[in-house]
């Protein structure tokens, strides 16, 4: 005679352990999005704050060069006004070039977005395919 419950133990311990196994798949990718919703917050909280900023400094800086360039225009009126006028024009056109460069250098040099929620799922990939012990990969160069 055969004993019921060691027939079905297989069975059940296989479908357990199946079940065990989509929980924790399914907690491991919870818990990554979890990463991506707090990685997403900070990005969009640093962008709002760089455009914020970005807008009142450059309208600070506006009125202040359009005072200073109206200031040196009348200094000189009676006697180089075009002179004036164009240099004037010439130090804002190489200020804004140079402004410009900055901000490019600055993009660059900005950290890639989800950089931690992309080794993290790398590492997860890592550890499925078998590789537990490889080495941390690093997230992609910018």
């Amino acid at each position: 005679m055969t004993d019921s419950g060691s027939e079905q133990s297989p069975a059940r311990g296989l479908s357990g352990a199946v079940a065990r196994l989509g929980a924790s798949l399914l907690g491991l990718v919870r818990t990554r999005l979890e990463l991506a919703s707090v990685e997403l917050a900070e990005e969009r909280d640093r962008v709002q704050y760089q455009v914020t900023s970005l807008v009142v400094a450059i309208a600070m800086f506006m009125f202040a060069l359009l005072f200073a360039a109206t200031w040196i225009i009348v200094y000189f009126w009676d006697t180089n006004r075009l002179t004036a006028i164009a240099v004037v024009a010439i130090v804002f056109a190489v200020a804004g070039a140079a402004l410009l460069m900055l901000r490019s250098q600055a993009a660059r040099a900005a950290p890639i977005p989800f950089a931690a929620t992309i080794a993290e799922f790398e590492r997860d990939r890592a550890a499925l395919a078998g590789r537990v012990d490889a080495e941390p990969v690093e997230p992609p160069a910018p």
